[in-house]
Order: structure tokens, then C-alpha cells, then sequence
């Protein structure tokens, strides 16, 4: 199970990579990151609240909303996937 937490967290770090050297900045930018910002905090809430993933917590902070808002569902599985790495 370990590796399979282990296999995630890779992939996904390598998409950020990914991300992080493909995109360039277009106009408006600032106001889409802030809307990507509160559409993250809403899905972080919506699936800590909604038991679509029992038994899992993930905490609503600078850190975690920022990866889910630069990542999308992709950085929802790497906090998971860190947080399984880092508590087991």
C-alpha cells in the first residue's frame, strides 16, 4: 500500500513540474488564480464535509489550498498521498 501512496505522490509531483514549466503568465491571470484559490477551499471543504472520502482529513490552509489551486484534482491526491507517506 505504501508503494502505491509512493507512486502518487511521484506522479503528481511531476505533473507540478510539469505545470510549473509549461504555463506563462496571460492577462487577467491574478483574478483567475484568486477564483482558483476559493474553488479549491470549496473542494477541500466539500470533500472533508460531504464522506466522499471517510476516515480522511485535510486541513484548509495556505499550503494545501494553494497546491489544489495550481495542481486541480491532481493536487488533491498529492496532499493525500503525502499525508499517507508522512502519518504511516
Amino acid at each position: 500500500m505504501k508503494n502505491v501512496w509512493l507512486a502518487l505522490l511521484v506522479l503528481s509531483s511531476g505533473a507540478l513540474v510539469f505545470l510549473m514549466i509549461r504555463r506563462q503568465l496571460p492577462k487577467g491571470w491574478f483574478v483567475r488564480f484568486g477564483t482558483h484559490l476559493v474553488l479549491a477551499a470549496l473542494a477541500i471543504y466539500a470533500i472533508n464535509f460531504s464522506g466522499l472520502a471517510p476516515g480522511w482529513y485535510m486541513p484548509i490552509n495556505p499550503a494545501t489550498v494553494g497546491v489544489v489551486a495550481v495542481l486541480g484534482v491532481p493536487g488533491i491526491g498529492l496532499i493525500y498521498g503525502a499525508q499517507q507517506l508522512l502519518l504511516s
